[in-house]
């Protein structure tokens, strides 16, 4: 069964991706890598997609689900995917159930839920660490985070409606995390 991580800004969703997709043969989806991935192809949607990139344009929803559907379409059916970055707000909702759906993929939707005050701090310390400009100001952190609780919450209390979502405590230090994530995802396979 699928998963699709969701988790505000300094969550570490993207470093527990990585570690689940390692431990447990997860195909990792990451919105922002399949996008330069596809620019880099000798492809028409790849030409398009680093054209709009180069330009400083954000790429339109609906190329963001071509590369959603010529993704899940390259994997295979007995390979699980990790969807991280989508969907990102209602209107990516919709097209991105009826993907998987057509697809004959199943999912589940688990969220990391940490201290907001506490992840500003990990992305301002992460971004002295690493030199990251996109994380550089406090004031950035703050309004992704806020667009994460205006765009993206409501698409998780969808699914949550819908039961199939599963929360995870991300308080602690990586390995904690990634035991109670593993946990999750064990239990839920039990289900399968």
């Amino acid at each position: 069964m699928d998963i699709v991580l969701f988790g505000i800004q300094g969550s570490g969703k993207g470093t527990q991706a990585r570690k689940l997709a390692e431990e447990f043969g997860y195909i990792l989806f990451e919105t922002g890598g399949a996008l330069r991935a596809i620019a880099a192809t000798d492809s028409d949607l790849g030409r398009q997609v680093k054209e709009i990139i180069d330009s400083g344009h954000h790429v339109s929803p609906e190329i963001v689900m071509d590369v959603v559907k010529a993704a899940v379409k390259r994997c295979p059916k007995d390979k699980p995917i990790i969807f991280d970055g989508i969907p990102r707000n209602i209107d990516q909702m919709d097209p991105f159930n009826s993907v998987l759906q057509e697809a004959g993929r199943e999912f589940r939707c688990i969220e990391i839920h940490v201290d907001e005050e506490a992840a500003v701090q990990r992305i301002l310390k992460r971004a002295t660490i690493e030199g990251r400009i996109d994380d550089a100001s406090e004031e950035s952190i703050r309004r992704r985070m806020q667009l994460f609780h205006e765009k993206t919450e409501p698409v998780i209390d969808a699914y949550r409606v819908k039961g199939i979502v599963v929360d995870v405590d991300g308080e602690g230090d990586v390995e904690k995390v990634y035991k109670r994530l593993k946990k999750s995802v064990k239990e839920d396979c039990d289900e399968c």
